[in-house]
């Protein structure tokens, strides 16, 4: 970093004749610090499961999958070659599928499908990138960012790594998958849904973000808001913990994304570093809440944690402080930074407002959970069930929960060593501060509603029910998926198979043959009384012709 050094590492795998394939590793501060972050929280997250997967007698393959995973974020991280980047990519899709099914039950596998589908249309991306990159002569993508930038190609390419960022980091429309992954085990949404398989989208957005155009920079500016915004908004309506997490690092997402939009991908790489930090501890504390709690995630069973579980809600709270951008913890010099560049910068009036409002909504679930969680009498059946979690647990937690305090000082001065002033007016400064206020009186107001009649989400059901379901998404995606194919389906057997195409088809054509032939072996049996009837019929036409 400070030499400002980059290395290239070329491995000559196999050389035929004149052609050889080579793998290019890229080694500069942005991959080794993600890399080193990545290490410690994987590491952390194992340590965790070893206490928390306790009993489970696929204990060694769950651990396998986790490794799997790391060595295909490597690849990622590493790699400034678009091939190499696809083999992570993918390795990243089906190990988190994999994870997602470990516990098997159907709603496992429908998220498990929902996880790996969304993530496909970026794998397809990916493979178009590469078909169009054989026009430049090499698919290390590094080399050309800066000359092409501006180019009919390089705009399409960026459109399509665009495509793939937004599956990957779960943005409007793809959203639905992150908050139905939560059905893996939790040392697998520490360490997947906050520091690698959600993040991968956003590197590979930090790498690429020199050859954005204008158009490209808006629309992801537009998306990544209204992301934030819907995830910030969704988690105020909900009552699973996991669910609540999961929204909450998908509104960080789209702030990350936000910030690459307006010209900052360093910021939003730092963001993404401190967010890991905190994301990973909140869903640790949330795993040793539920194991407390008999397997249950509902937050209305929850109050009085801190009396029970001092170390874990205080993990917890720490956490959940760090997201809202308390000053001195971790988010806090992130968030607070983006926030600032943000006001210095020409953003329109629009997203300006979004990011405002969506940081107040963060601070409003905040509180709410923490009302929740923390204060009040404790609602399960008895208190004496809650027991503080074990020593590797615990270990696990605390490696986090100092770096969640100390880690966004220690990046500030490894990041940037050289002073940066912000100069805005007053009301811009203190505008920040007055959001987070305001969010954490909202979310406390909201979380003391008395239950009854005249409850908000009951008196304003279809906005409430609206705002909770991430704007129908996961209807769109499953439901909206599976409905009319069936429905299709259910119409063509109604009228082919069991209605008139049957009538006038094979049944009809079936009941005419066997009436038919009935009627012929009838005469084929009654020959001779058949002779003699007709016999009979020619005798009177004849006498009445005579007659006649």
């Amino acid at each position: 970093m400070m030499g400002d050094l980059v290395f290239f590492i070329d491995w000559n795998i196999v050389t035929l004749n004149s052609g050889s394939v080579v793998m290019t590793f890229l080694f500069d501060w942005m991959s080794l610090l993600f890399m080193g972050f990545v290490f410690i929280i994987s590491s952390l997250v194992i340590l965790y499961s070893d206490d928390y997967m306790f009993g489970d007698l696929n204990i060694f393959r769950f651990i396998s999958l986790v490794l799997m995973f790391v060595v295909s974020m490597m690849f990622l991280i590493i790699s400034p070659n678009v091939i190499s980047i696809l083999l992570g990519w993918d390795g990243l899709g089906l190990v988190s599928y994999l994870l997602v099914i470990y516990y098997q039950n159907v709603s496992s596998y429908g998220a498990g499908m929902l996880t790996v589908l969304s993530n496909r249309i970026g794998d397809v991306a990916l493979l178009m990138v590469i078909a169009w990159m054989i026009n430049f002569g090499s698919w290390s993508f590094i080399y050309y960012l800066d000359y092409l930038a501006g180019s009919v190609e390089m705009e399409l390419i960026s459109f399509l790594v665009v495509l793939a960022a937004m599956t990957s980091s779960a943005q409007i429309p793809f959203s639905s998958w992150l908050p139905a992954a939560m059905a893996a085990p939790t040392p697998v949404s520490a360490l997947v849904h906050s520091s690698t398989l959600v993040t991968a989208g956003v590197y590979l957005l930090i790498r690429f973000s020199p050859s954005f155009g204008l158009w490209l920079n808006s629309f992801l500016l537009l998306i990544s808001g209204l992301t934030m915004f819907m995830a910030g908004l969704g988690a105020n309506f909900e009552y699973d913990l996991s669910s609540i997490i999961a929204l909450s690092t998908l509104s960080q997402l789209g702030l990350m994304i936000m910030t690459i939009s307006v010209g900052l991908p360093g910021l939003a790489f730092f963001h993404l570093l401190t967010h890991a930090l905190f994301s990973a501890l909140l869903f640790m504390c949330a795993g040793g809440v539920i194991h407390s709690l008999g397997d249950s995630q509902d937050i209305r069973f929850m109050g009085g944690l801190s009396v029970c579980m001092p170390f874990t809600s205080s993990s917890l709270m720490v956490s959940n402080f760090a997201l809202c951008g308390i000053p001195f913890l971790a988010g806090f010099y992130s968030s607070d930074f983006i926030l600032e560049m943000f006001s210095m910068g020409y953003v329109n009036m629009f997203s300006f407002f979004l990011l405002f409002l969506s940081t107040g909504l963060t601070v409003c679930y905040s509180f709410r959970l923490f009302y929740y969680s923390m204060c009040g009498d404790f609602n399960f059946v008895s208190s004496y069930s809650m027991v503080e979690t074990s020593y590797n647990m615990v270990f696990g937690m605390v490696g986090l929960l100092v770096m969640s305090i100390f880690g966004g000082s220690f990046l500030m001065w490894l990041i940037c060593p050289t002073p940066s002033v912000v100069c805005l007016p007053y009301y811009l400064s203190f505008l920040t501060l007055f959001v987070v206020i305001v969010g954490g009186w909202l979310g406390y107001g909201l979380a003391g509603l008395s239950f009854g009649d005249g409850l908000f989400s009951m008196s304003w059901y279809s906005s409430s029910f609206f705002s909770g379901s991430m704007w129908f998404m996961p209807f769109l995606s499953t439901y909206g998926v599976s409905f009319w194919p069936l429905e299709v389906g259910y119409s063509s057997v109604s009228v082919f198979d069991f209605g008139w195409m049957e009538y006038f088809g094979g049944q009809g054509i079936y009941w005419a043959s066997f009436n038919l032939s009935s009627a012929n072996q009838w005469f084929q049996y009654n020959g001779l009384s058949v002779f003699l009837g007709f016999f009979v019929m020619w005798i009177i036409i004849l006498l009445f012709v005579l007659i006649y």
